[in-house]
């Protein structure tokens, strides 16, 4: 995946080999001539590459599915949407885009799997994925030099390895953030989450999002990241938040797909055994969402009056018009695709990255050497409006200890309103400082 180009002479035809003793008749040599325009095409250059053939541009998306943890099936559906729909308008620069899918199962194991088979199909970049287990599959990608192109944010890794080109500011800025909007109407917020390595930096990162003063006051409440129970968790958060003055205490839930189950459970037990006072709820984007929202009885559900932070603008912003247009047309019977995913606005932003580097290249190789050139060396790319304008040279990373390669740590404010996910406030509100500060876990 180099790039590199070896150049080898085909051997002769024994037909048209000229004869020991003489010169080559010139209808032979003509023949020689013509064979060799004929195979031109195909001489000397590796797989994987371009070189401004028509060869499709082949990448790779994954995402765990039917797992009995996190499912993101969206991610990979909104990759296939989002090439069948440049396709349908020519390729990008002119190129069939060729979309390869792979689930990594939610363990080390299946991500390792999906890392191999992208380095086996010679893919010019994993692009809008979502895994836990950067250590599984960082290694094989670093090692065949293929770029990793707006992961879903979930992991230290993403944010530290120089093949990673992450579009936002994953989980740290996210938790970060939600301290921040929780700031001012809790005294004492109780964050439940998974008890993994993943998991263990979210207290310390939504303290960081505290003022100064009031750090510190997270209560840190662990739960198996494939629980199918909730009701410990609620009592001790409740537990935790109720004797907080005025109602001021705060629960907070980051467990993916789990938090609904949660939330579930925390109603139910709320009601019966803590109605008064009344406990705010605080959630991170990526768990609670409008269809999550509309699920769970609108208005009239737990999530009423939620504070929520998000990456980018909510769903029904008009930003989001045209990846509405491609999900409408190309696929509007799949129905794991939901525009108010997280996932699947991440892969959205993460080829609509892709189609500029390709774009960029001006017809030249399309290789991964070449896509990592044109990000290391100042493309910048616009995404409409849904992030700030982003580009991955060092000068344009931010100086966040533990976290070197982000560039975008911007955050929406969100809340609950009516059963509708709202903007909280206009804008969107940098947590770049706040993340600099932040102390590393352990």
């Amino acid at each position: 995946m180099t790039g590199r180009r070896r150049t080898r002479t085909p051997a002769t035809p024994a037909a048209l080999a000229p004869a020991a003793t003489g010169r080559a008749p010139a209808r032979l040599r003509a023949a020689a001539l013509t064979v060799c325009a004929a195979l031109a095409a195909g001489c000397g250059v590796l797989p994987g590459t371009s070189d401004g053939s028509d060869s499709p541009i082949t990448v790779m998306t994954w995402a765990p599915e039917n797992t009995r943890a996190t499912n993101l099936p969206g991610v990979p559906a909104m990759a296939r949407a989002y090439a069948r729909w440049v396709n349908a308008e020519g390729g990008i620069a002119g190129r069939e885009l060729k979309v390869i899918t792979c689930n990594d199962h939610n363990d080390s194991g299946g991500a390792a799997a999906c890392a191999r088979r992208a380095v086996s199909q010679d893919v010019v970049a994993v692009v809008g994925s979502y895994s836990q287990h950067t250590r599984s599959f960082l290694s094989p990608l670093e090692m065949a030099g293929i770029p990793y192109i707006g992961g879903y944010g979930v992991t230290e890794g993403e944010f530290t390895s120089p093949l990673s080109y992450p579009v936002n500011g994953g989980q740290p800025a996210l938790v970060a953030g939600m301290g921040r909007q929780l700031a001012g109407r809790c005294s004492v917020v109780a964050l439940v989450r998974p008890d993994t390595f993943a998991g263990d930096s979210l207290p310390l990162l939504l303290d960081a999002g505290l003022p100064t003063g009031r750090r510190e006051s997270t209560v840190d409440v662990r739960a198996a990241e494939e629980a199918t129970d909730y009701t410990r968790q609620v009592r001790e958060a409740l537990e935790e938040v109720s004797a907080a003055p005025r109602g001021r205490g705060c629960v907070a839930a980051a467990l993916g797909d789990r938090t609904r189950t949660f939330f579930d459970s925390f109603r139910r037990i709320h009601a019966a055994e803590h109605p008064s006072p009344s406990v705010r709820v605080g959630a991170v984007f990526g768990s609670v969402d409008q269809s999550t929202v509309d699920s769970t009885g609108g208005r009239s559900g737990p999530y009423e009056g939620a504070q929520v932070t998000g990456w980018y603008p909510v769903s029904s912003d008009p930003r989001w018009a045209q990846m509405r247009r491609v999900i409408g047309k190309h696929a509007f019977d799949d129905n794991r695709i939901d525009p108010s995913d997280a996932g699947v606005q991440t892969t959205w932003i993460a080829y609509t990255v892709l189609r500029q580097v390709i774009e960029s290249l001006e017809g030249g190789e399309v290789s991964a050497r070449a896509v990592r050139n044109a990000l290391d060396n100042g493309l910048k790319v616009g995404t409409g409006g849904l992030t700030p304008t982003l580009s991955w040279r060092f000068e344009d990373m931010l100086a966040v200890k533990d976290y070197p390669r982000v560039v975008n740590a911007n955050v929406t404010f969100q809340t609950v309103r009516d059963g509708r996910l709202v903007a909280a406030r206009p804008g969107s509100v940098s947590m770049a400082e706040t993340l600099e500060g932040a102390p590393a876990p352990g």
